[in-house]
């Protein structure tokens, strides 16, 4: 597996707009182009962080390279006009393989992956 973490930072009042925007484009790139989904978080700061897991990295490069488009404008447009901040380059701040995984997902009985 391999994973993908990105930040934004959202202008005020439109955290709900993002929100929605950022499921219907997750489940958009799922659906593209094979991504096993993400996870939204509010970090301490404000900035919203998005950990994206994908089957391997190969997958995940064929997406971005792509600038992962999918055919949605206004789910794009409502998650550009929600974004008031993102890294410099837009690239994400990690990149990486996973080598253990010990993450319970919910509903997951113990001891069953």
């Amino acid at each position: 597996m391999f994973v993908a973490v990105y930040w934004w930072r959202v202008h005020p009042g439109k955290e709900d707009q993002f929100r929605r925007a950022w499921r219907r484009g997750t489940d958009l790139i799922r659906a593209r182009y094979g991504s096993y989904g993400s996870r939204l978080h509010r970090d301490a700061d404000g900035r919203f962080v998005g950990y994206a897991e994908w089957p391997d990295e190969m997958t995940w490069r064929a997406a971005f390279d792509r600038k992962m488009v999918y055919d949605d404008p206004e789910t794009r447009a409502a998650f550009v006009d929600a974004i008031a901040e993102v890294p410099s380059d837009a690239d994400p701040i990690f990149t990486m393989t996973v080598t253990d995984d010990l993450l319970r997902r919910t509903g997951q009985e113990e001891g069953k992956a």
